[in-house]
C-alpha cells in the first residue's frame, strides 16, 4: 500500500486562499438557496464538473474510480439544461424539492503557474432532507477545483467529486454538488 501524495498548502492567510474559501462559502450558499442563475455565473464557459464511480478493490490493485464511468460528467450546456429542468413541472425527482445543507470543510489551496489560476481541494458533505417521511440522506465527498481568475471575478473551471462510498445512498443525484 503507498501513502497518498501530500503536498504542502498555501498559508490560510494567503490572499488566494481566502479568495477561494470565499467563493466555496458562497457557491455553497446559492446551492442551498436554489439561486440557479447566480450559481451559473459562478461558473466557467468551459466548466467539467465530473463525478467518477468509485470502487473497492483489494489492496494493490491500484484502482480506485473508473475511468470509462461517471455519475455524471457535465460541461455548461448540459448544467443550464439541468437547471433549466429544475425549474419546470417536469423535474419529478425533485416533487417535493429537496432541502440541502453543503457544509464544506478542510479547504487547502495550491498555487498554479499562472497567477491568476488556483488548484482548491475541500471536503464535502451534503444533507438532504426530501419530504416528511423520508429519512436524512448524507453524501461525503472530496471536491479537486481548479479556480481561474476573469477580471476581478474567480469562477470555476472543473470540479472533480470523489464520493467517499462506492454506492451512493441517495435516491437520485438530481442535486448539485
Amino acid at each position: 500500500m503507498t501513502d497518498a501524495v501530500y503536498v504542502p498548502a498555501l498559508p490560510h492567510d494567503d490572499a488566494r486562499h481566502l479568495a477561494a474559501q470565499h467563493f466555496l462559502v458562497e457557491e455553497a450558499a446559492a446551492l442551498d438557496a436554489k439561486a440557479w442563475e447566480a450559481w451559473l455565473r459562478m461558473l466557467h464557459d468551459e466548466i467539467s464538473y465530473v463525478m467518477p464511480v468509485r470502487v473497492t478493490t483489494a489492496v494493490g490493485d491500484g484502482l480506485d474510480e473508473r475511468a470509462d464511468m461517471a455519475h455524471f460528467d457535465e460541461d455548461l450546456y448540459s448544467l443550464r439544461k439541468r437547471v433549466e429542468r429544475l425549474r419546470t413541472d417536469h423535474a419529478w425527482t425533485e416533487d417535493p424539492p429537496s432541502r440541502t445543507r453543503h457544509v464544506v470543510s478542510n479547504v487547502r489551496t495550491h498555487a498554479t503557474s499562472s497567477e491568476g489560476e488556483i488548484d482548491v481541494s475541500s471536503s464535502l458533505l451534503l444533507l438532504r432532507s426530501r419530504g416528511d417521511t423520508r429519512p436524512l440522506e448524507v453524501v461525503s465527498a472530496g471536491r479537486d477545483d481548479h479556480l481561474v481568475r476573469v477580471g476581478e471575478r474567480w469562477l470555476l473551471r472543473s470540479r472533480r467529486i470523489h464520493g467517499d462510498e462506492a454506492v451512493l445512498r441517495t435516491q437520485n443525484l438530481a442535486i448539485l454538488l
